[in-house]
């Protein structure tokens, strides 16, 4: 991997940090590190490996604000992080719908052999959260490994260099998509309270 340095460090040695906080796998109610977001953003990275960063910090605002610019085709890595992210916050049946919407791409099938083994995974996270059900530890461990496995795959894709110009990476949801996001956000509909 080459580092993109910025004032706040490099990508390999921010990476790193965040591998060392506690794993994604439960809703967190907030970052791990608020001071990391900043030192995050700094990096001027891809969009999807900025995302799976502020997820790897349970920083999961800041991430759904860039997965919610590429929720569409061709970007399957940042539909798949939307997924990871509903995963970790705990709305099983959103993180179900993403993982579904991209079972057949290039980068989920390098976490999972099937949809299933990776609906499967959803269910283990939302039994440990729900029914106190499973193995933590190994969640927390597979949650990691998905999000890395994420990550390599958006560095071998992207590169891990600074992007000047991120809007590149956005692309328009259909109109029924949009509008169901719209009223998601602000009509009442959604699963969080903003």
């Amino acid at each position: 991997m080459s580092s993109t340095v910025s004032s706040f460090g490099t990508f390999d040695g921010l990476y790193a940090q965040l591998l060392t906080l506690r794993a994604p796998l439960l809703p967190p109610g907030k970052a791990t590190d608020p001071k990391l977001t900043d030192k995050i953003s700094s990096l001027y990275i891809h969009p999807t490996l900025e995302a799976a960063f502020h997820l790897l910090n349970c920083d999961l605002p800041s991430a759904h604000f860039l997965v919610r610019h590429m929720q569409a085709a061709p970007m399957f890595e940042a539909m798949y992080l939307h997924g990871i992210l509903h995963r970790i916050e705990g709305d099983y049946d959103n993180a179900r719908a993403w993982y579904g919407n991209v079972a057949d791409t290039e980068v989920f099938k390098k976490n999972w052999s099937s949809k299933e083994k990776g609906l499967e995974f959803v269910g283990k996270v939302e039994a440990l959260n729900k029914k106190r059900e499973g193995d933590k530890k190994a969640l927390e461990k597979e949650s990691v490994e998905e999000i890395k496995t994420v990550i390599d795959h958006c560095v071998e894709k992207f590169g891990s260099g600074q992007v000047q110009d991120a809007s590149v990476a956005w692309v328009q949801p259909e109109e029924a998509h949009r509008k169901m996001g719209q009223e998601m956000v602000s009509g009442g509909k959604g699963f969080r309270d903003f």
